[in-house]
């Protein structure tokens, strides 16, 4: 049988190959070399015999069975290898309290999204989740009903309501609605200062469910990307743009904490969000409102203005 040195990228025979589910083949190593790796496996494997944590010691033996697949699979080479050690350590060195590249790297391989799936199984009609994203601030401002919460953000203004409701159809009242968003020039109020609030806020839902106030019509812009993480989608040839979207965070005693976003319909980015965010059900029409057309609460708006109704339903906690 024949050797094939690890920087070499010769195929086996597809007759006698091994194949994954999706019919990649594996490239040919001879048996004496094939044991040569799994002996290795084997060997860190066993170093996590005495941890005292079970799901500690479930989720590292995880990891290494993995990777070392992975290694093997794809015959990694050293240099491929060191340039995903320097990948990292320049992730590292951009991320502050602010730009969190981990979090980028995380949101568009998929791996935040699949996290969020993995975590938040359908229930009953409950609203779907999606991405955190990496802009969400503890300290938001509180704002009453009806009020505005871009605080002076540019953008087209956008009237939201909707109703928060658990499974059953109960309205819940009190519920807290974190929301927040990029303006119109694609940055969050923490791109252009740590400490700047603006495009966020929260509020509580009134007696009877119900809550309403006034954000920006959201607009696509691109994730950070003059960093690895965009060189990375620069070299894929994948585009660094997000899909349009304002983001919700929405609590109450006895449910499941919701992170979601909505998404305008006919955004122009939509499925091809970079990090995979968009869900069909959590795309609502944003009704464009022309000049001069009467706000639900008798605001003065000088030009066009928009709306959207959003009906939350929250799942149980525990489940």
């Amino acid at each position: 049988m024949t050797t094939v040195a690890s920087k070499q990228r010769a195929q086996v025979n597809p007759k006698t190959a091994g194949a994954d589910t999706r019919g990649t083949i594996f490239r040919e190593v001879s048996t004496e070399q094939q044991a040569v790796e799994q002996r290795l496996v084997d060997h860190v494997v066993a170093s996590f015999d005495a941890c005292e944590d079970p799901r500690l010691k479930e989720l590292m033996v995880a990891l290494v069975k993995h990777l070392h697949s992975f290694i093997r699979e794809v015959r990694l080479t050293e240099e491929e290898w060191g340039a995903a050690i320097d990948f990292l350590t320049r992730a590292g060195h951009i991320t502050d309290d602010v730009r969190q590249e981990f979090i980028l790297l995380s949101d568009t391989l998929g791996a935040s999204m699949q996290t969020i799936n993995v975590n938040n199984a359908a229930y009953a009609d409950a609203t779907e989740a999606t991405v955190f994203g990496p802009f969400f601030v503890e300290d938001s401002p509180a704002i009453d009903n009806g009020e505005d919460m871009a605080f002076g953000a540019p953008g087209e203004p956008c009237w939201v309501e909707g109703t928060v409701t658990d499974t059953d159809g109960n309205r819940l009242a009190g519920a807290r609605i974190e929301v927040w968003e990029a303006d119109e020039t694609g940055l969050y109020d923490v791109q252009y200062d740590a400490g700047k609030r603006a495009a966020r806020a929260h509020l509580f839902t009134e007696a009877d469910g119900s809550y309403r106030f006034w954000g920006l019509t959201p607009t696509p812009y691109p994730i950070p990307n003059d960093g690895p993480v965009g060189r990375m989608l620069d070299a894929v040839g994948r585009s660094p743009l997000r899909a349009s979207h304002l983001h919700f965070m929405v609590s109450h005693e006895g449910a499941r904490t919701l992170v979601t976003h909505i998404f305008p319909k006919g955004d122009p980015i939509g499925w091809k969000d970079t990090v995979f965010g968009v869900k069909q059900s959590l795309i609502k029409r944003f009704e464009p409102q022309a000049v001069g057309t009467p706000t639900p609460d008798g605001r003065v708006i000088e030009g066009t203005w928009s709306r959207v109704r959003f009906d939350i339903v929250l799942a149980p906690a525990g489940v």
